[in-house]
């Protein structure tokens, strides 16, 4: 028999039901804007997505909304203080930007007029993650309406950034300059999803990485194979070699002190992984691939999530054309990038790379290395109170037990950790079939509105449990 719901989660559902059609109207015009930050054509329209937000932000009842500029695309500033001037800062981050799209890339519709079918709203930026950014003002609306507050539980803050889908290029140097207004006790990133429809997930923490190529050089031009041959360095043989020697015979990274720091993972921790409905075989179909390989001792959720890896992204040199070129190439290359989990520093490995690559060379090939701004990894204890209280609202919201995760890849969450020195925490309701970045992105407008719903009871949760923190 289920349980009865408690008349708090009935008036926030009600309240949602009730106001969801304009929130779909709005939500619908917002993604009418074609702001994709990596098209310079488009750069006027993502301005008017800022000003959309801001403008939207203060109708909400933000009594501040800013539309911050940086050197490329703006960002949107909100700021809600709470009445209760002891009650903890929350920061929600999210972006405004989308990947680019158009009808011949292979939609059912044009991806920039919104459109339901089914329980499913397709458009680009559904779920990535114009929707997932602007449930919360759905939550916070009815946050305030049904405890009968003139102001949130927190002092909450919001900031939404232009440039994530261009790498995010401004966004750390955005941060340091607004340090002070942007100061949090913690930080809820919605850009993020869960494991499934069925599965409701929190996600713990995020990746660094870590880039870098490394150029080879041999002889000054490009000579002949028969005449200099066996007598020379080659440097696409180099490349061969270096790239070999990058890990051992366990696919653990053999440069020297590149597992200084790393936080392992916890017996409970694995326990929590194991849990997890995972199809290994369907999970190789989507990644169109045809086998595991990775670190011994780890399952795949582990090594993708909670393990630092060293990966390939290209190498070449020499001849490349049709037939034959009986060359030995002047120069060859290498691009590499590196997850770093927590504990990890980026700086730390970038030297460790530097003092090992040239030291796989032989003589005779020179090397030149350069390395891409990198990202820190982030994570955030399985006990930490705003973990529990994001663990708790999603649980009165679902309904179900929620598991935890950690993401694979790598994103600017991090920098806010280390400017701010504020945990993140992760609420998103994007399922994987919603399809980021790709043709017939949608949202499902069930979870949408359980991101709403977990909105609101998120602020009174973490009122109530932060000052009891330890």
């Amino acid at each position: 028999m289920s349980q009865p719901v408690d008349s708090a989660v009935s008036a926030v559902r009600t309240y949602i039901e009730q106001h969801c059609s304009a929130f779909l109207d709005d939500l619908t015009a917002w993604l009418r804007i074609p702001s994709v930050s990596a098209r310079p054509d488009h750069a006027p329209d993502v301005r008017r997505s800022a000003d959309w937000l801001a403008a939207e932000l203060r109708r909400t009842g933000f009594p501040t909304a800013e539309v911050w500029q940086t050197p490329g695309a703006p960002a949107v500033y909100a700021e809600w203080p709470s009445d209760d001037p002891d009650a903890p800062t929350v920061l929600v981050y999210g972006h405004h930007d989308v990947q680019p799209a158009a009808r011949e890339d292979g939609w059912d519709s044009e991806p920039f007029e919104p459109v339901v079918r089914g329980n499913r709203l397709y458009a680009r930026g559904a779920a990535d993650d114009k929707g997932q950014v602007f449930f919360h003002t759905l939550g916070v609306r009815a946050h305030l309406a049904t405890t009968g507050r003139t102001t949130p539980a927190v002092h909450l803050k919001l900031l939404i950034e232009g440039e994530e889908e261009s790498g995010s290029p401004h966004f750390r140097a955005l941060v340091e300059q607004h340090a002070d207004r942007l100061a949090a006790d913690a930080v809820i990133v919605s850009d993020t999803g869960m494991w499934s429809e069925d599965t409701p997930t929190v996600c713990t923490g995020m990746r660094g990485l870590a880039e870098c190529e490394i150029r080879l050089y041999g002889p000054d031009q490009d000579i002949h194979s028969g005449s200099f041959g066996g007598a020379v360095p080659n440097p696409a043989t180099a490349a061969a070699r270096l790239v070999a020697a990058l890990h051992d015979e366990h696919a653990r990274v053999a440069i020297p002190g590149f597992y200084d720091g790393v936080v392992e993972l916890t017996d409970r921790e694995r326990e929590l992984f194991a849990e997890l409905p995972f199809d290994e075989q369907r999970w190789l179909r989507t990644a169109k691939s045809h086998g595991t390989l990775g670190e011994t001792g780890y399952s795949t959720l582990e090594r993708i999530w909670a393990r630092p890896t060293a990966e390939v992204n290209g190498i070449g040199g020499g001849y490349q054309g049709p037939g034959s070129k009986t060359i030995i190439p002047s120069s060859a290359m290498v691009k590499l990038s590196f997850r770093l989990v927590a504990g990890q520093d980026p700086e730390h490995v970038q030297k460790a790379v530097l003092a090992w690559a040239p030291g796989q060379l032989p003589e005779g090939i020179r090397c030149e290395i350069s390395f891409s701004p990198a990202t820190r990894p982030c994570l955030t204890p399985l006990d930490h109170p705003a973990l529990r209280s994001v663990a708790r609202a999603m649980g009165r919201a679902f309904e179900k037990p929620v598991r935890f995760t950690r993401e694979g890849g790598s994103g600017p969450a991090a920098d806010l950790q280390d400017v701010l020195g504020a945990p993140v925490l992760f609420l998103g309701i994007s399922v994987p079939s919603d399809g980021w970045h790709a043709p017939n992105e949608k949202v499902e407008l069930d979870l949408l509105l359980k991101g709403a719903e977990t909105s609101a009871y998120l602020w009174n949760d973490l009122a109530e449990h932060w000052r009891h923190a330890p």
